[in-house]
């Protein structure tokens, strides 16, 4: 365990990283648009190391392909002023039938969104890196 004696903040491992990744289902996602950064909260799940999430036609099905995309999700004690946080970097693409293989794949993933539609396209973030930290109590 690396514990910068600073900021008291821990630095995880990549293995620890996905377990957190893995015991969640909403995170925040963040794209470019129209120059400027948007975030917005996605239902997602894993495959293996990739993120997957449904979608419908907008912003984020439009980045796809075009730029890096960012993906975030936290854990946070207000009492003990402790958390964590795991940030995934990397490419956005759609998932379509051309892959059917992994379109298959992901398609059987628990991915429920709870905003309405129908959420019909998949997307997936393929890391480029994938870092955590944790802050402990001092």
């Amino acid at each position: 365990m690396r514990i910068d004696r600073r900021t008291g903040l821990e630095v995880l491992d990549i293995d620890t990283c996905l377990e957190l990744l893995a015991s969640e289902e909403v995170g925040r996602l963040a794209i470019g648009t129209g120059g400027a950064p948007l975030v917005v909260p996605v239902n997602y799940a894993l495959d293996g190391e990739t993120i997957v999430f449904r979608t419908d036609p907008g912003a984020k099905l439009d980045w796809a392909g075009r730029g890096g995309a960012t993906f975030e999700i936290d854990g946070l004690d207000r009492d003990s002023r402790t958390g964590w946080s795991v940030v995934v970097s990397g490419r956005l693409e759609e998932v379509t039938r051309y892959d059917a293989a992994t379109l298959e794949r992901v398609s059987r993933l628990a991915v429920e969104p709870w905003a309405g539609g129908d959420k019909q396209h998949w997307l997936r973030l393929i890391p480029g890196s994938i870092t955590g930290r944790r802050l402990h109590r001092r």
